[in-house]
């Protein structure tokens, strides 16, 4: 019994160099993709829709890296008070660019107020999705809803990026990291203009990474299942459901080494599965579940 003692710590100590020395090698590997991608103190970051939720964590986590941080939303009251709090927590400099994505005239004032700043990373996090489950023709309003919806998660996604690779492809270095969705992995109906505009960011995404991955830019699609945010409407993260800094600081670590991921354990276990089931299960399984929230909302506004 004496004997063993001396074993077990012995084996304790070489268990724990073991993490030790993987979790140094992870984190020189980080170091490293993002260094070769263009994370530096000399390059800067524009992130869209970054007032709120995964596009907020993102600004933190790369100012973090001490990046100059362009933010851009909608709000310049939520901006200004964003920015401010990068500046403070952070000590980088910041940028704050006001604009609606659902309007296509935007763009020649977002080329002006990037102008001068070597981009290493930008973040296509802008998104829209719908109020409540609903069938295509009932979408309330629904005329308005096609049009925001392809301008936010389509349209956003291309201009930002025709604004910024140039100088990339110049550069021979740079990133791009398009927000897309676990529901652009596969059709998800009474979300279906959503789960469209998300497979286009994906895609996009998977076809650019392999036209400029040979000049130096790496292009990556994020499909992350349901994070604690105000555009998912929830409000406590659980271990599925992770806030948003969880699953940036995450998410970020897949920069430079994996080109299309859903940025967090637990999510991508979940793609898994989803993808390996028969379509016709996967697609009853999601109907039943959006008609039962569809069902869930109609009952709670009609009571209000």
């Amino acid at each position: 019994m004496e004997s063993a003692l001396p074993a077990a710590g012995f084996l304790y100590w070489v268990g724990a160099g073991t993490v030790a020395y993987l979790a140094l090698r992870i984190s020189y590997s980080l170091f490293t993709a993002l260094r070769v991608w263009g994370v530096g103190n000399e390059a800067g970051a524009v992130v869209t829709g970054s007032t709120d939720g995964i596009g907020k964590s993102y600004a933190e986590e790369l100012a973090k890296h001490g990046m100059k941080v362009v933010l851009i939303s909608r709000s310049k009251d939520k901006l200004d008070q964003v920015s401010s709090e990068i500046k403070e927590k952070f000590k980088v400099e910041t940028r704050t660019i006001a604009v609606d994505f659902a309007s296509e005239d935007i763009y020649d004032k977002i080329k002006t107020g990037l102008a001068g700043l070597e981009i290493g990373i930008l973040v296509n996090n802008v998104g829209m999705s719908y109020e409540y489950p609903e069938y295509f023709l009932d979408v309330p309003d629904l005329d308005n809803v096609i049009k925001k919806m392809i301008n936010i998660n389509i349209l956003s996604v291309c201009k930002m990026t025709q604004l910024v690779l140039p100088g990339m492809v110049e550069r021979s270095k740079g990133a791009i990291l398009n927000i897309s969705s676990g529901s652009g992995m596969l059709p998800v109906p009474l979300l279906t203009i959503y789960s469209a505009t998300k497979t286009f960011v994906d895609f996009f995404s998977q076809c650019l990474h392999e036209e400029y991955r040979s000049k130096g830019v790496f292009v990556q699609s994020v499909l992350p299942y349901f994070v604690a945010t105000k555009l998912a409407k929830i409000r406590k993260p659980t271990l599925d459901k992770p806030s948003p800094e969880t699953f940036v600081k995450s998410a970020i670590k897949t920069v430079g080494l994996q080109s299309r991921t859903n940025g967090y354990l637990i999510h991508a276990l979940m793609g898994s599965i989803i993808s390996n089931l028969p379509s016709w299960i996967y697609l009853k399984i999601v109907m039943n579940m959006n008609k039962s929230t569809r069902a869930h909302y109609l009952k709670k506004t009609k009571k209000n």
